[in-house]
């Protein structure tokens, strides 16, 4: 349960003693806690420690010890795949204000088909230890059955930016009300899927933050590759035709990963997004044909374009067996280009999973580690200009 806040006499200043309310939001509970790392909100009730399994390395250190004001609650949706909290509500957010505050907002979409704490462990913790207010959107659908929100196909991806936008702009006016100033710098981040909503807002967005990184980002183009071609095509080659596997975008090296991904993700990843981007199809994934089937138009309403208007670091791992980095990341940087202000990683070694860290501690570099660098990376770049 959460725990409604008493504000404390001397905790803010009185022009700041006012309640904070979330533009636009539905329902609000609002906490103050003596740690809003995840060392602290573990055991207060406050994450969900599930939502963020198998995303870091065991060996991960993260920072503790941040007191400060959690926000947790709704806009107005009607779907209803998001249990948390009982409320089976969409659109659910954290959002963190840290006592000692750098002046500074990070932005984030769950990865997957994750909730709001799925970025927890790997980004919330450090950004908070560093000033940051930090704040998160389950993206207004989750779970395997993501695509059955929307009227329309590519509606439930469509509904994922909207949602981002729409929780930047009110985390932008609780931290003014919290603070007494509006975020001097607000820097957007995410992994998988919350890769690709950071490369869209800065591409249509832009406005709204000052830059942004992504890591192993979903790319989704009409005339790229996509899940919808490259997934199939491993699936119809694997396990008889490893030269097939490759050729669909795997790298040669990465086998040893083949069986996990193969077992856990590629047929469901597959069938769920051929379910939200082309709902008739009712054929085995492996048959899919993206071009023969041309779910263009849905496609189009959530493609990437590379025209990014704010500074952008991506990093993507050269063994990356869900989204190959061949077929991701290697495309988008051509799609941006030389003339933007954009700087791409490939680290070698790194996986989709850093959980995955543990079981192949020879052959897997853990990608966080590279994700934390690249923020201050981004805080040199962006102060620099």
């Amino acid at each position: 349960m959460l725990i409604v806040l008493t504000l404390v006499a001397g905790l803010l200043t009185p022009a700041h003693q006012a309640p904070l309310a979330v533009p636009g939001a539905e329902h609000v509970v609002t906490a103050k806690l003596a740690d809003l790392t995840t060392a602290g909100t573990v055991a207060s009730g406050h994450t969900d420690p599930a939502d963020w399994a198998g995303l870091h390395a065991s060996g991960t250190v993260n920072p503790t010890g941040v007191p400060g004001i959690q926000l947790d609650g709704y806009f107005p949706d009607t779907s209803a795949t998001n249990t948390n909290h009982g409320w089976n509500h969409d659109a659910q957010f954290v959002i963190r204000l840290p006592d000692r505050w750098n002046g500074g907002l990070i932005v984030t979409g769950a990865p997957g088909n994750r909730e709001q704490y799925a970025n927890d462990y790997t980004i919330s913790d450090y950004v908070l230890s560093r000033g940051y207010a930090f704040v998160a959107t389950d993206k207004g659908n989750t779970s395997p059955e993501f695509h059955t929100d929307g009227r329309e196909p590519g509606d439930a991806i469509a509904e994922w930016n909207q949602r981002v936008t729409q929780l930047t702009v009110a985390a932008k006016a609780v931290a003014r009300r919290r603070y007494g100033r509006a975020p001097a710098r607000t820097y957007m981040m995410g992994m998988s899927n919350g890769g690709y909503l950071v490369r869209w807002q800065l591409e249509n967005r832009g406005w709204l933050y000052d830059g942004g990184v992504d890591y192993e980002g979903t790319l989704w183009s009409v005339d790229h590759d996509n899940l919808l071609t490259f997934l199939p095509a491993a699936l119809r080659a694997y396990p008889d035709d490893p030269a097939g596997v490759r050729a669909a975008g795997f790298p040669e090296g990465s086998e040893f990963l083949w069986p996990y991904h193969y077992a856990n993700f590629w047929q469901l990843t597959a069938r769920i997004y051929q379910q939200e981007m082309d709902p008739s199809y009712t054929g085995d994934p492996a048959d899919y044909d993206y071009h023969a089937r041309k779910p263009y138009a849905a496609v189009a309403k959530i493609a990437l374009t590379g025209r990014i208007t704010k500074p952008l670091i991506t990093l993507h791992g050269t063994l990356d067996c869900l989204l190959p980095i061949s077929k991701d990341s290697d495309q988008y940087a051509e799609m941006v280009g030389p003339n933007r202000p954009f700087r791409y990683h490939r680290i070698e070694g790194g996986n989709h999973f850093d959980g995955l860290v543990d079981s192949y501690p020879d052959g897997l570099r853990p990608m966080v580690p590279e994700v934390r660098d690249a923020l201050v990376e981004l805080e040199q770049w962006v102060g620099a200009r």
